[in-house]
């Protein structure tokens, strides 16, 4: 295939959302040389809008809306995002055509000098996070704790670490080892404890699904294995019909041929927590996915997520 036509990635504009971008970049300049790749950086209105929670702005798909206009408006031919962030559905015009290795899906304690685990933490402690998700477990874990929204970049988040401004924050271990920080990652939590966002450490490739020339560029970054746990989380969220209002969380893994999916719907302070989990072949990734959702809407899911959206 000619690949000199070349390729426009959009991305946000912050730290992390560049690193992600020059990294496909040069993993399709490895696939394909000679390819001409340019990045084309985007302020998205969830970057733009700090002062407040996403679940007040209308969620996570903030961070990617403006990147789909810039492919709809052929300004760009793929944007790269982090999966977390992409809602269950993906507009019919685009897909999700390619998927990266998953780094460690975990979220990360980063915590003050002294702080070995969580357990360490003080009563009271002032813990910063953005998500409702890791709020509900945190609070499951520790109730005693005064947690505090948290927004902005990895940087500014650290920053208010630093400062004294708080105690500990929560952030994904793949971002802070995709910014050279692991060292700022005091334990990585077990997801026992915090069971991750669907698709966390997930890097996944859009294109508009009518252009089949990109599709096939982006081919050799697929991994297949990456695929089928992301596709058990996705059709665990798509069910239940969650929102950024619905502390969601759902982590598949992959042995051999076998596919376990844990899930997780949760009272945002922690009351109660619904978990559930489920076991089968890797080929039936999705069904797994409908399934275990299935059985935490009958064990209350459904009356909790429904009163969750009338908030």
């Amino acid at each position: 295939m000619s690949a000199q036509a070349g390729l426009r990635i959009a991305t946000r504009k912050s730290k992390l959302a560049l690193w992600q971008a020059e990294h496909v970049a040069a993993l399709l300049r490895r696939a394909h040389p000679g390819l001409d790749i340019e990045l084309v950086p985007i302020t998205t209105l969830g970057d733009r809008i700090q002062d407040r929670s996403l679940a007040a702005i209308g969620g996570k798909g903030l961070f990617i809306k403006e990147l789909e206009v810039a492919m709809h408006e052929r300004r760009a031919d793929i944007a790269v995002h982090s999966m977390k962030d992409v809602p269950a559905e993906v507009p019919d015009e685009f897909q999700i055509a390619a998927v990266l290795k998953r780094a460690d899906a975990r979220d990360a304690l980063v915590a003050a000098g002294g702080i070995a685990c969580l357990e360490d933490l003080p009563a009271r402690a002032r813990v910063g996070t953005s998500s409702l998700r890791r709020q509900a477990q945190l609070y499951a874990a520790r109730p005693d704790l005064s947690i505090e929204a948290l927004r902005g970049n990895v940087d500014t988040r650290l920053r208010r670490l630093d400062s004294g401004d708080l105690d500990a924050i929560l952030l994904a271990c793949a971002g802070l080892m995709r910014l050279g920080l692991e060292s700022r990652i005091t334990v990585r939590l077990d997801p026992e404890v915090c069971l991750p966002a669907v698709g966390q450490g997930v890097i996944g490739i859009e294109c508009r699904d009518e252009d089949v020339r990109t599709r096939e560029l982006l081919q050799p970054l697929e991994d297949h294995a990456t695929r089928r746990v992301l596709e058990a989380e996705r059709a665990f969220a798509e069910r239940l019909g969650g929102s950024c209002q619905s502390p969601i969380a759902a982590h598949a893994q992959l042995h051999a041929d076998q596919l376990s999916l844990a899930g997780l719907v949760a009272e945002p302070d922690g009351s109660r927590l619904l978990r559930g989990s489920i076991q089968g072949g890797a080929g039936q990734a999705n069904s797994l996915g409908k399934q275990l959702a299935e059985r935490l809407l009958a064990a209350g899911a459904a009356d909790l997520l429904e009163r969750l959206r009338e908030v």
